[in-house]
């Protein structure tokens, strides 16, 4: 089931206006996971309990969202939003103005910031579900904007390279459960984890 994520569509994408009783219902939604995530953390997060804090129906969490994951992402939104925006003219490196390389690195780099801040969240958002971490919208974005910078790589060396195939494969080590896995059980830390992703982009 496509996750939840209407307050941060894909990059360059138009959103599309709410009606008012469902922006109400979303909004009380979303305040009502928000206390439960600031008393319990993510892994007090139910739908029941959503919706019982909520005071909405468990059917009306279930279709304004479709899964704990659709939830958990919409609940990251705000922030995506942001992220998405500094793309597309932020300053560079991340945003317009530098070469593409360098601007992939920097998408890597910024994603790792993130893992950080909300990795409990995150992982919600992508287990839940099987194909959690890859239906959502901003996966699609950030897949996207690797693929036309990947691109650009290939064009200025004259090489011929798969990127879609090459995006995917460095959005791969991101995965929430393995960062977490790799920072927690091996380890690593933040900044090991940046120069071994920087070393990927070697072969472009």
């Amino acid at each position: 089931m496509t996750s939840d994520f209407a307050a941060a569509p894909a990059v360059g994408q138009v959103q599309v206006a709410e009606r008012a009783d469902a922006a109400r219902n979303r909004r009380k939604i979303l305040d009502a996971a928000g206390l439960i995530l600031e008393s319990r953390g993510a892994a007090g997060l139910s739908m029941d309990e959503v919706a019982q804090v909520a005071r909405v129906g468990v059917g009306t969490v279930y279709r304004r969202f479709g899964d704990l994951s659709g939830l958990a992402h919409a609940l990251l939104a705000d922030q995506e939003q942001r992220f998405q925006e500094s793309l597309l003219s932020g300053p560079a490196p991340l945003g317009p103005g530098a070469p593409p390389k360098d601007r992939i690195a920097a998408l890597l780099s910024a994603l790792v910031d993130r893992l950080e801040e909300n990795a409990e969240l995150l992982l919600v958002a992508e287990t839940s579900a099987p194909y959690a971490r890859f239906t959502c919208s901003a996966y699609e974005a950030h897949h996207a904007h690797l693929v036309r910078l990947i691109n650009e790589v290939s064009s200025a060396s004259s090489g011929v390279v798969d990127a879609e195939f090459l995006a995917d494969a460095l959005l791969a080590p991101l995965a929430t459960n393995l960062y977490l896995h790799q920072r927690k059980v091996r380890g690593l830390s933040a900044e090991r984890i940046r120069h071994g992703l920087a070393a990927l982009l070697a072969p472009l």
